[in-house]
């Protein structure tokens, strides 16, 4: 299996100003075409970090692919440690720079020629990369076996590089990647029953946790992985997400829109975190039609249309609480379907039978109504995080149902 270095350079990524994002990328599409990436190293601008990771990476794996450093700042020093590492004068390289200037405005060019010794110099015996996007040159040698591609660390110009230089090694083979995402089931339930797949020796297994959902992600011969998935997925119907969807809001928004199902919300703890996950993706104004935030008894009262004797009875965190403002949801934006979220997050405002985490969520639909309770751990932003994933949760299993798909 060729092996991979990817190394990301910058005090921003070091100090969490920016996050890493350019190796990541690659490292998933390395993997997909069956390379095997051993180390991801950050390292901090304008030290010798760089000229030491070289001295042990080169002529011991197959690549190494650089990320940053090659503006025409201070702190952009990649160049001048390439140079080092090389034993080799930086040359500049106006045929290809000039190739880059050609694409800007004349007012521009002006300013881009006097970066001409930083952004478009390289060192002597490497090749000069062109850069499609952006300004700086890019650099490209091979000593002892291994490639070392330099490219600018800007999203758009690294992602351009890659899929120009790197194209033919990125092609998928019979050694490849597939995940299955599973909503709903915690990570130590979930590894026990997958625990034949973990132990097999045939695959790479990789389990990975996030709010409300866990993706196993599976490496080895093609066969085997679409194997592995095949099982997770009778292991769990109903509760994995369909191919190519990465959250629950992705997938029901996708069953949504396929049976022409509109939603709605009515929200207390959560205070719109539901709607807003909805909204994050792209297309949902198609079957999301809005969230109604009631957070104090009177909102409920008058928005939602929660009667007043209820709350007295019963309380705002209850079953028909929650009950009544679903109805009052779908009633108000003339819904298909509606879920209501309503809870004690805390840190206070907790008692003995309704203690700190408690939520109560219900789903209103055409002949279907449901209700559920759960008590969250944690302080007050993670018992939101959890309602806001569980009521996504039930929303898509409701989805499901009335859709005919589970």
């Amino acid at each position: 299996m060729r092996k991979a270095i990817l190394i990301a350079l910058g005090d921003e990524l070091l100090s969490g100003v920016r996050a890493e994002g350019n190796c990541r990328r690659l490292a998933k599409r390395l993997t997909m075409a069956g390379w095997k990436v051993t180390r991801i190293e950050i390292l901090p601008d304008g030290t010798n970090a760089l000229e030491e990771v070289l001295a042990g990476s080169v002529g011991r794996t197959d690549l190494v692919v650089v990320s940053g450093g090659l503006g025409p700042t201070h702190d952009d020093c990649t160049r001048k440690a390439l140079a080092r590492f090389l034993g080799a004068p930086l040359r500049t390289e106006m045929e290809a720079y000039e190739r880059i200037l050609a694409r800007y405005p004349a007012e521009m060019m002006e300013n881009l020629r006097r970066c001409l010794d930083t952004q478009g110099s390289v060192p002597l015996g490497t090749r000069p990369v062109h850069n499609p996007v952006g300004s700086a040159l890019g650099i490209f040698f091979d000593r002892d076996g291994t490639k070392v591609y330099s490219f600018p660390g800007v999203p758009a110009e690294f992602d351009a590089m890659v899929e120009q230089e790197l194209k033919s090694e990125l092609t998928p083979d019979e050694r490849s990647m597939t995940s299955v995402v599973v909503a709903g089931w915690a990570e130590g339930v979930l590894k026990d029953r997958i625990k034949e797949l973990t132990e097999d020796p045939s695959l790479h297994t990789s389990i990975l946790p996030s709010a409300g959902t866990v993706e196993l992600v599976f490496r080895g011969e093609r066969g085997r992985i679409g194997e592995a998935a095949a099982r997770v997925r009778a292991l769990f119907p109903g509760d994995c997400l369909k191919e190519g969807a990465n959250s629950v809001a992705e997938d029901l928004l996708s069953m949504a829109r396929s049976h022409a199902i509109t939603i709605s919300c009515a929200e207390s703890c959560t205070g719109g975190l539901v709607g807003a996950a909805l909204t994050d993706v792209p297309g949902s104004s198609a079957a999301f039609l809005g969230s109604a935030v009631c957070y104090s008894n009177e909102a409920k009262i008058r928005v939602l249309e929660v009667p007043d004797d209820m709350l007295k009875a019963h309380g705002a965190v209850s079953r028909e609480c929650a009950l009544y403002m679903a109805r009052g949801a779908r009633r108000c934006f003339n819904s298909t379907v509606a879920v209501a979220i309503t809870g004690v997050a805390g840190p206070g405002g907790g008692s003995d039978d309704k203690p700190l985490g408690t939520v109560w969520f219900a789903v209103a639909a055409p002949d279907c109504e449901c209700t559920y309770k759960h008590q969250f751990p944690g302080g007050r932003e993670q018992v939101r995080i959890w309602a806001k994933n569980r009521a996504l949760y039930y929303l898509r299993k409701t989805l499901m149902k009335i859709s005919g798909d589970d």
